[in-house]
This record gives C-alpha cells, structure tokens and sequence, in this order.
C-alpha cells in the first residue's frame, strides 16, 4: 500500500504594519552582519571595549604581552625547528623559507594576543564567549595560508604546474559561485544538483518496510538478516536537523544494518522536510507526532511489550524528555483532566514501556553548549524569528552556514585553500554527500527549542511540560547508555556527561574518539578508533567528567561492539522475527520523506 504525505496549508498570522517594518529594518541588519544580530555583535564589543578602559593595569599587561610575542616571534623565526609542523595549515617544509616562516610566526603571534586581549574580567560570560570566538574567526581569517601570495605552497604548486593549478582554481570558484547563484529558494527539486550518493542507491539502502506516515514522520522497520532475533526491538530517534540516513549511509559503515546483523529488529524515524505549510509545528508535535506516535507503530507492529530506543543529538534530546514523561506516568498516574486527560491516555495507553534508553551526542543540559552558545543569546533569537517570520522556517543552508563557522579553519578556509588556490579536486564519500542534503526546521518548533532548552535551560531545571505537565529527567527509569566524542563542536563531551547530575538510573558513560558525525559513524575496522567506557551506578555519586576521563579504561576499536554487548545484556532470548502485518505496509524503505530536498 501507497499513500501521498498528507499536505497542510498553514497561513501566517498578520503583521502590523509598524512590526513590518521593524522587521524590515532588522533584516537588512541581519544580512550586513552575515544573519546574525549587529545587536548583540555590538553589545559584546561594547561590553569589552568598556571594561577594558577601566582596567589600565589589563591594559599594560597586554601590551607587555604584546612584546613579550613579538620577541618571540623574531626569535622563532630565525631559530632551526623540525620540518614538520602540528598546525596542518603549515605543515608543508616550504614554511621554514624566510620570508613564509616570518610571517607564519606573525600570524601565530597575533593569534595568541587576541585569545588573551578578549579575555576582560567583569564581562558578562556570554559577551565574553561572543568576543573570544568572533576574534578567533578574524584571526583565522588572516592566516597566511589562506592568500596566494603569502602561502609558499600555493606559489610553489603552480610554477611548477605552469599556472595549471591557479587555472584550475579559478575555473572551480567561478563554477561554484555560478551554481550558489543558480541554487534559488523557489527551485524545484527535480532541478537541483544530484546528490553523490543518490538515496536508496548508494545509501539508505538496508531492506525495510515504511510501517507508518503522519504529516510529521515516516516509521521504517528493517527487514531481519538473521533467522532469529531478540523480541525487543529497537526504535531510532535521529535528529531532524539531518536526514535520518547518516545512521544508514554505505552497507560497510550503517549502524543500522549492523544492529540488523547482530539479530536486532531495528526501526528508525524518517523526518519531514518542513516547507512554510508546517511554520506552526511546534516541540509538542515532535513529540507527540514524533517520538510517542513513533514508539506507537513500533508497538503495533511488532507486539512487543518492551523497546529499545536510540536517540541522536536533537532526536536524543526529544528521547530524554519523552522517556522522563513516560517515567513519570510509570510513577503518577495523575494526567490533567477533562478532553486532554482523555488524548493522553489514549495514547499513552499505546506505548510499550522503555527496556533501555540510548542518547547519541545529545545533550540535556544546555547550560554549557559550547561553541553553538555564541549564536543564542535573546538578541540572536529575536534576529532568527524576524528571518523565519518571512519563510515559515529556519532552511537548511543556514543550519548549515552556522555548523561550518563553528569549524571554520577545516571547513571553510582550509577547504577553499585547497580547492580555489591549489586547484585539487574534492574527495567526495557519503557523508559528505549526507552533510549536503540539508535540511529545515519548522519556525515554531526552532524558536520553542532555542527559547526553552538554550536559553532557559528549563529541562534540566525541571520546568519544561509534555502534555500540559512538567517533567524532569530524574523519572527516567530505563537503564542509559550515553556516548560523547572528543572533538564534538555541537554537543560538547562534558556537557553530555552532564545527565549525571540529573538521572537515577545506571549510566554507561562512552566517550569516543572523533567528531560529532564521524565519532558515532565509526564501524568496526575503521583504523585510529579508540573509545573510553564505564558505568556508573547512582550510589557512586558524583564524578567529575575529567576525574571519569582519567580512570575510565582506553579500548582500541569501534564502540558499536560494546554497545551491541549491552543491548544484548538487557534482552531476551531470540526467537523468530516479527512479521509486518499487512495492513501495516506503506510502502518500500527509504520512503518519501528522506527524499524530500530543497534549495534552501
């Protein structure tokens, strides 16, 4: 059986004409300062430049520091060091040439006075992250390594390629820009450019059945490839930030297919790529449309009493707070009464109860986010309401812009180095094809996201309501298992570690080697994988996340081993799989939403 999402025609609400034009003039604000709010921009600079002319004794001590660099720079510059050096931009031996290592040694200079210029005490915490992480950019931004005539390997590769290195280069800018320009809003998907990997080609390509569509999400069950598997199954929450399949990308590195091979039924949530239709979807929806009518299906489906879930970054945030309501219910039976008691209880009458949770680079207290915190302060939401007020939703290209500042060195300028300057050509794989298939979210839902969870940090804090009722993660009842990475810009390791202080319920703390992608994408075999692992139960009390780094063991390997150790621990004996009812059968895995693109 086939079916055609549903479609929603959602009107705006009307504007006053003297918000119109507020609205008007904050725009053209926001796209002089590359979408982000002058306000805040300005505030933070005001903040600093303040209490810097209050503090003279700061100021003599950094221009002492500022001599103190200088010096050392001249020193460096003339001093013998090994050919090879740790910063990759100047790796290459043709830095230690004068006058490349001069100016090499410039750079690193002024890199080091502004970290300790921005630091100004008395600052609000936010202004001080903003300053230090917007001079960072600059700084960056003036590496030698990024300009033809100050980067030696530049010169070097395209005298001895006869200019055919720089042609080259300049052929690629010129090809990119024309196709940023061709890439409108209001063009059809059918005209943009084909993704690498094409979806359900090269990746999503695991056998499954589409078991049910709502206007918010399609469920997908994964056909069994072993002749008995254990009767829990296991739901996946991705983040609807990103299409579900970099959990499914190639055969050799899909954690789906290798969950289906260790003898799980695995199931996975396939979001809808919002258009202006959904602008009043909101983070009730997502859980109630999302995760609650999900784990629904899944019941229905398979008839088990028991389930897995996973949940990865966002998808692992709206796990947490549904599985603490489920708890909670587990506990009180008490539901608000009249017509809402009455839909909850039809629902949450469908559930299965939670055999284990699983939070994948997801955070539940947002009290440290790291480096994303530059972007959320109430000038910079206010900013972002004002930009999707306009479209319905916040697109894709921006989430995606806001991802690579966050990274700008490797994904921004060293990218453009190689590509524009030296003239090599990508290397293309499925994740980078998946990091192209952007994706959008609903103006409502990412304006209650950043507002409650960011800004009030108010699930953590206890305050934040399911179904008209507040629930904290302390009900949780299920057994967790939570895995952070080193290099995570998105969802620091530390700040995950955080659901410490606010469970009472065994942890197995992973912290994996990589990034926030390629640190949960890491299959058995792959080399330079390592992971630290421990479980902590509550009468351990507290343990600081360095104090746990220090002791936890170091494995060499892949930590999806460990992890299907665990959720075989926690399962029942196999038996034969379920089968899908017909009834049940939408149609073929990957489905429509996943293919869902646009422009923006």
């Amino acid at each position: 059986m086939t079916q055609s999402p549903p479609t929603f025609a959602v009107q705006p609400p009307p504007t006053k004409p003297h918000r119109q034009l507020d609205q008007w003039v904050q725009s053209r604000l926001s796209e002089a300062a590359m979408g982000l709010s002058p306000i805040s921009l300005a505030l933070a600079q005001a903040d600093w430049l303040w209490h810097l002319a209050a503090a003279p004794g700061r100021q003599l001590e950094l221009a002492q520091k500022a001599l103190e660099l200088s010096a050392q720079a001249l020193r460096n510059s003339s001093a013998h060091e090994p050919a090879h050096d740790a910063d990759p931009r100047f790796a290459e031996p043709e830095w230690q040439q004068w006058p490349f290592k001069a100016w090499r040694e410039t750079f690193r200079v002024l890199d080091d006075w502004w970290r300790e210029a921005a630091q100004v005490e008395g600052m609000n915490r936010h202004h001080q992250h903003l300053l230090g992480f917007f001079a960072r950019q600059g700084v960056d931004a003036l590496a030698p390594s990024n300009w033809p005539l100050s980067n030696p390997v530049v010169l070097k590769s395209g005298l001895q390629s006869g200019g055919q290195t720089w042609i080259k280069g300049s052929q690629q800018f010129l090809q990119d820009a024309a196709a940023m320009r061709r890439a409108q809003p209001s063009t059809p998907a059918e005209d943009l450019e084909p993704l690498p990997y094409p979806v359900g080609e090269k990746v999503a390509v695991t056998p499954g059945q589409v078991i049910y569509r709502n206007r918010l999400i399609e469920v997908i069950q994964y056909r069994p490839s072993t002749p008995e598997v254990h009767p829990e199954p296991l739901l996946i929450v991705p983040s609807c930030i990103m299409k579900y399949y970099i959990l499914d990308l190639s055969p050799e590195n899909s954690l789906v297919r290798y969950l289906v091979a260790q003898g799980f039924t695995v199931c996975i949530i396939s979001w809808h790529n919002p258009d202006a239709s959904d602008r009043a979807l909101g983070m009730q929806d997502y859980l109630r449309l999302g995760v609650m009518e999900a784990l629904a299906a899944v019941q229905r489906s398979t008839a088990a009493e028991r389930v897995h879930t996973l949940g990865y970054c966002l998808g692992g945030t709206f796990l947490a707070i549904v599985a603490a309501a489920l708890g909670r219910r587990q506990a009180d039976r008490i539901l608000p009464t009249g017509q809402q008691r009455r839909r909850a209880d039809a629902l949450y009458d469908q559930l299965p109860a939670l055999a284990s949770v699983t939070l994948l680079a997801a955070q539940t207290d947002f009290s440290e986010p790291g480096e994303l915190g530059v972007f959320i302060d109430d000038d910079q939401l206010q900013t972002l309401r004002t930009s999707m007020a306009r479209t319905g939703y916040l697109s894709g290209k921006q989430m995606a812009g806001s991802f690579q500042f966050l990274n700008s060195r490797d994904l921004i300028w060293s990218r453009n180095t190689r590509r524009y300057l030296l003239g090599q050509d990508e290397i293309g794989n499925d994740m980078m094809s998946w990091n192209a298939d952007v994706t959008r979210l609903p103006e409502r839902m990412h304006s209650e996201y950043l507002s409650s969870l960011f800004l009030n940090n108010a699930l953590a804090a206890g305050h934040y309501r399911v179904e008209g009722r507040g629930v904290a993660l302390v009900d949780i009842q299920a057994p967790l298992f939570v895995v952070g990475t080193v290099r995570d810009h998105i969802s620091p390791w530390r700040s995950v570690y955080k659901i410490h202080l606010l469970t009472d319920t065994p942890i197995t703390f992973v912290l994996a080697a990589g990034g926030h992608n390629a640190g949960i994408v890491s299959e058995p075999g792959r080399p330079r994988r390592s992971y630290q692992i421990a479980t902590t139960v509550p009468a351990d009390g507290w343990i600081e996340p360095d104090a746990w780094a220090a002791q936890a063991p170091l494995l060499e390997g892949s930590w999806w081993e460990a992890y299907r150790d665990w959720l075989q621990a926690r399962s029942g004996p196999k038996q034969a799989p379920p089968v899908i009812p017909a009834e049940l059968q939408v149609c073929e895995a990957p489905g429509l939403y996943v293919k869902e693109r646009y422009a923006d």
